[in-house]
């Protein structure tokens, strides 16, 4: 069976699964910019302040995002947003800060290979909180095309063994691998909760909230473990080009990720990341010299068809009418239902299918 059969079967046109594919491809080679950019600040210029580049990114999201937050009107409001929900996303910040911190900061106890494998557990938070929190379900293609994914992953630590790129000290590597495992609970979190709010309220309403504590509070973890190092770093034209790099990509991928989670989901941009590492490494055979191996390009293409998998068919959602649809329209019309009688639970498609109409507010007497 090809491609376009299978797509038929699944009700998933080759356009949407190509577009799919493609979007979750272009935020891999803005990682991939943060990653070349981040070695040449450390390698080349020892520059080691990752706190102070993510400060960076946040204040451009403020600038951007929270401004126009704080100019519109009504319940749009900054101001508005803040009053209902401000300590969500205070505590969304923080999580989103440290899991950036926690997987940079994992390269100095751990090797490359670790990294890149345990950082893989973010596949598994993200779908367990989809199920239980956004309801998301599964099925048998999906879980083939995550398994598949991993598969390629690991061909690619492998080669990484073979070839010797073992990068990292590695000197007590319990602690770096907790770092890592830590750092990509958070990030699970943090992608789940993103993809509830890009769903039920806004992208821009996120970025700004985002851009708001996160600058805030990385600015007081800068001001407390990092300006020591910022104050060693030998400022000339080129680290300053580097440093604008790393955060035009990081600026890059915060504004396009809600786009292509709203488009996908949480686990199918997180399963399409695997082969940011494989770009970086392409760039590296001639930035640095990298050993080559076979087995690259067959994890290359290993993680691809996981993801044409994964992407081939769409997911569903479980939604409970008397909770989720409440939520989703606010200021919609207003149906009742009867007070007695059992409730069946509807399913919505979302992933890679149209739109759904909007359905009524409803209210159960």
């Amino acid at each position: 069976m090809d491609t376009y059969s299978l797509c038929w079967l699944c009700g998933v046109g080759v356009g949407e699964l190509l577009l799919s594919v493609a979007l979750g491809q272009v935020l891999s080679l803005l990682i991939c910019g943060i990653g070349l950019t981040s070695k040449y600040l450390s390698e080349d210029f020892h520059a080691n302040t990752p706190v102070f580049q993510s400060f960076l990114n946040y204040i451009l999201l403020f600038l951007v995002y929270t401004t126009t937050l704080a100019v519109r009107q009504g319940e749009e409001n900054l101001l508005a947003i803040l009053k209902r929900r401000w300590w969500k996303y205070m505590i969304l910040g923080i999580i989103d800060i440290e899991a950036n911190y926690l997987v940079v900061k994992a390269y100095q106890y751990t090797t490359l290979t670790s990294v890149q494998l345990l950082d893989c557990f973010v596949i598994p938070v993200v779908i367990l909180l989809s199920w239980f929190f956004l309801l998301v379900r599964y099925k048998a293609v999906h879980f083939i095309g995550i398994v598949v994914c991993i598969l390629g992953m690991g061909c690619m630590a492998g080669a990484d063994v073979l070839v010797g790129r073992q990068q990292g000290a590695g000197e007590n590597k319990l602690i770096g691998d907790l770092l890592v495992l830590g750092g990509a609970t958070l990030y699970g979190i943090s992608n789940v909760c993103e993809e509830y709010i890009v769903r039920n309220l806004s992208r821009v309403e996120f970025l700004g909230m985002i851009g708001l504590f996160g600058s805030f509070f990385s600015g007081i973890q800068l001001a407390i473990m990092e300006h020591k190092e910022l104050l060693k770093v030998p400022w000339d034209w080129q680290i300053g080009l580097l440093y604008v790099g790393f955060s035009a990509c990081m600026f890059g991928l915060y504004s396009f990720m809600p786009v292509v989670i709203k488009k996908t989901s949480a686990t199918a941009v997180n399963l399409s990341l695997l082969t940011a590492d494989l770009y970086s490494l392409f760039c590296g055979l001639f930035l640095f010299n990298y050993k080559f191996s076979g087995l690259y390009l067959l994890s290359f293409f290993t993680i691809l068809v996981g993801l044409v998998l994964y992407s081939s068919t769409s997911t569903y959602v479980a939604q409970d009418p008397r909770v989720y649809k409440q939520f989703r329209n606010p200021s919609g019309p207003v149906v009742d239902l009867p007070a007695s009688g059992q409730l069946e639970p509807s399913v919505t498609y979302t992933s890679l299918g149209q739109e759904t109409e909007e359905e009524p507010h409803v209210r159960v007497a």
